[in-house]
């Protein structure tokens, strides 16, 4: 990798462009712009640029310093020898997965391939709470095996159990399209191991998660019916 200083108000690329290089953020704060509008912010420890170079397409989004950064970079050649191999043997792993959720069918192979790319594996032990009611959700999940626990509780306190979540099975999705609260507690019973796929790789990816489920007019209203019912998320 080589290092890369910038100022503040400089594309480090630009929409349309052809892909060279892959960057990593070491310091400073970075502006995705997407067809002139903001969609994401990325800070330390972030990454933009790999699509292009993955699918050899031209860039998807323009990437704007908005204060003085640290860049480090891979080029082109390196970038595919290095990391793309692996990357592919993981997608065709996941796409089955993604193909089965019912919010994602209105997304093109594609984005579904860019998603997969961009699933994340997770694992948890026995009793370890993966996604607590009440709280912000960031994480949608897909499970590869264990079994999960899934419990609510009613406004006077009480908790109630809910149906298992197992193999094959996807949670989080409510939260993680309209940014309510978590409407249940997920916990793993035994070892558990799922493919998180967070919400700002989404957006990094295919834009706006509301513009894409709006494709599919009969799902989006029946995502936005059950995000006013006290029903599990996945079920």
């Amino acid at each position: 990798m080589f290092e890369r200083r910038v100022s503040a108000g400089e594309d480090i690329i630009k929409q349309g462009d052809e892909g060279d290089n892959f960057y990593v953020v070491d310091e400073g704060l970075f502006n995705i712009v997407v067809n002139g509008q903001g969609v994401i912010q990325i800070s330390q420890g972030g990454s933009f640029g790999e699509l292009a170079l993955m699918y050899n397409t031209p860039r998807a989004a323009t990437v704007r310093a908005i204060t003085d950064g640290v860049l480090w970079a891979v080029d082109r050649v390196t970038f595919r020898r290095s990391i793309t191999n692996n990357t592919f043997r993981k997608r065709r792993m996941h796409e089955s997965f993604l193909r089965s959720v019912p919010i994602l069918r209105s997304l093109e192979p594609s984005e579904i391939a860019k998603m997969s790319d961009a699933l994340e594996p997770v694992e948890y032990e026995d009793g370890d709470v993966i996604i607590k009611q009440g709280s912000q959700g960031d994480y949608f999940y897909i499970i590869e095996s264990g079994t999960a626990l899934v419990s609510q509780l009613d406004e006077a306190g009480n908790e109630h159990p809910l149906p298992r979540l197992r193999d094959g099975d996807y949670f989080g999705e409510l939260a993680f399209l309209n940014d309510a609260p978590r409407v249940a507690t997920v916990t793993a019973k035994g070892s558990f191991k799922a493919a998180a796929l967070s919400k700002d790789a989404f957006v990094r990816l295919l834009g706006p998660i509301v513009d894409i489920l709006k494709r599919n007019t009969a799902e989006y209203k029946r995502i936005n019916q059950r995000s006013s019912l006290p029903s599990v998320e996945g079920e």
